[in-house]
């Protein structure tokens, strides 16, 4: 008989007639003759087989190390209870001195596994300054008799929340060039989707080659020199505080694996650093990383993941060809998970087709979008479009709080940017469309930032994946995404200096209107767009002066 407690507190019949006793002898405790595995305890959908040392998420097990398991345990034991944090380290760390950011790496890594991530609290809660407690309803029951004693460890991976769409042959295309290439990163703004391309990339590997996995998520990391021990803990390892790169290589070496380094930007050199010593000595092992900008170490490959392409908004579409874009099928499928049915007809497919594009195709500004159709409509959301930053935010319980809304995944990226970048973003936002690298130098420069660093800061900008370049012609173009320009122009406004930069901008548009060959036809297409912006600000700019 299988009794479930309403609460993290309550047990079994046979627990509470053993209240005394705490539950790490329940697990031990059979009747004569019976094997010790047959105890189990389950929460959510996962089973912990403690005699086993065994985690299972359904019928699979989950890839946890040693250490993550014991802290499991140990909260179990106690579930409902707060374990201090000496007490944890005490038992996963018996008669050896650890710092407490180890205890942490080993709980990040537990909550990696439980899907219970980044201020999700559905089976431990932090106590801050003091410990963790377990806090889902627990169930204890007999393991199943089909379940083999010997199964083997798969690789565990987070569950992807919905469909991917429109990164199929990009997929395919990543897994083939693995193999021979070695160390790939995938760049690009917040929310465009790197994680879910790896996560896609890594579960072809597994299914087309048996390749081993591990994925190591560094966003919870505040502190870069816990990235050896993040990886270390995904392997099960226990490493020398002093030699921790080194240990992580040496459990590397000769195995044929892939190892996946999630969300790298905030940590990037420790991450790039260990990248390099693995590519140069574990040579059987591949990499693929996930940032905002490219690692900049020996032997990496860069892919810039772009946004999901959208329908011309020159002429107006049927439905059944808006559809055929990514960016229309992302959001009609995530509005019908809204509202629990939506087709997309005809005379909407132009609204949608216009709302995607005036995103910039960004999968994750997309998704909020279609989380706001049920409080707007698709007319009322295209009109409040230009209170992006305020109208869009998730629609679910977000695995990263800087993916909340649009307004914190900028924050993030803000952050990571040094002071001089940070101040040339901002100026850019008076540009409504392209510009060049000499619109720029003139209108972002000033007595603190010469010319000259801001063409070194429009580039930087650019490897953060903050400004989109477009370098097919002669004359290269930049600009802004909309909602990138849209948080900048508040920056801006907010710095007091948005008037002194617009009327840089008007004079610098005036100037060019005199220069002499402006009317002649220009030399490439990208050109001929960044002038005819250039040209149509003119006239906004003549009437506020």
């Amino acid at each position: 008989m299988i009794t479930a407690g309403s609460t993290a507190q309550q047990h079994l019949p046979e627990a509470e007639r053993h209240a005394d006793r705490p539950l790490k002898s329940l697990f031990r405790a059979t009747d004569r003759g019976a094997a010790p595995a047959e105890r189990a305890i389950a929460f959510g959908h996962f089973r912990l087989l403690p005699a086993r040392r065994l985690l299972l998420a359904g019928d699979e097990p989950v890839r946890l190390g040693s250490r993550a398991l014991e802290i499991l345990i140990a909260l179990l034991e106690r579930s409902g209870q707060l374990v201090s944090k000496d007490e944890l380290m005490a038992r996963v760390w018996p008669s050896t001195f650890v710092e407490e950011g180890n205890l942490k790496v080993q709980v990040a890594g537990l909550r990696r596994a439980l899907g219970d991530r980044h201020g999700s609290n559905r089976f431990l809660a932090t106590v801050y300054g003091r410990g963790y407690r377990f806090v889902a309803p627990v169930v204890f029951s007999e393991v199943l008799p089909t379940l083999a004693s010997g199964v083997e460890r798969s690789p565990s991976l987070p569950t992807p929340v919905a469909r991917m769409i429109g990164r199929a042959d990009t997929v395919r295309e990543f897994a083939a060039q693995l193999s021979h290439q070695r160390f790939m990163t995938i760049v690009g703004p917040g929310g465009i989707g790197k994680t879910t391309v790896a996560l896609a990339v890594a579960r072809e590997l597994i299914s087309s080659s048996q390749l081993d996995v591990e994925f190591v998520d560094l966003a919870p990391l505040v502190d870069p020199h816990l990235v050896p021990g993040a990886v270390a803990a995904a392997l099960g390892l226990e490493i020398n505080a002093g030699h921790q790169i080194d240990d992580v290589i040496a459990a590397l070496r000769g195995k044929q694996m892939l190892l996946v380094l999630d969300n790298c930007e905030h940590v990037i050199e420790t991450a790039a650093a260990l990248a390099a010593e693995v590519r140069s000595r574990a040579p059987d092992v591949q990499i693929l990383a996930t940032s905002r900008e490219p690692l900049r170490a020996a032997g990496e490959h860069v892919y810039r993941l772009p946004a999901l392409q959208c329908p011309p908004t020159s002429a107006p579409l049927a439905a059944a060809e808006a559809l055929r874009f990514p960016a229309v099928e992302l959001f009609v499928q995530r509005t019908a998970a809204v509202l629990g049915r939506f087709e997309l007809g005809d005379e909407d497919a132009p609204i949608v087709a216009d709302i995607c594009c005036r995103l910039d195709g960004h999968p994750m500004a997309i998704e909020f979008a279609a989380a706001r159709v049920d409080a707007f409509g698709l007319r009322g959301l295209a009109a409040h479009l230009p209170d992006r930053l305020q109208l869009l935010t998730s629609g679910r319980r977000p695995t990263l709080p800087r993916h909340y809304s649009l307004r914190t995944a900028l924050d993030w990226s803000q952050k990571l940017l040094p002071e001089p970048e940070r101040v040339v973003l901002r100026r850019l936002a008076v540009f409504a469309g392209g510009f060049t690298l000499e619109a720029a130098s003139v209108v972002a420069a000033s007595a603190e930032i010469p010319a000259a660093d801001v063409v070194a800061c429009v580039a930087g900008l650019v490897t953060k994946s903050l400004v989109a370049a477009d370098v097919e012609g002669p004359a290269p173009c930049y600009r802004l995404f909309g909602t990138t320009r849209a948080y900048a122009f508040e920056k801006l406004a907010d710095s007091g200096e948005r008037e002194q930069v617009e009327r840089r901008h008007a004079e610098h548009l005036q100037d060019q209107r005199t220069e002499p060959g402006w009317h002649s036809p220009p030399a490439n297409d990208q050109l001929a767009g960044c002038l005819s912006q250039i040209d149509r600000l003119r006239h906004d700019w003549a009437s506020s002066l």
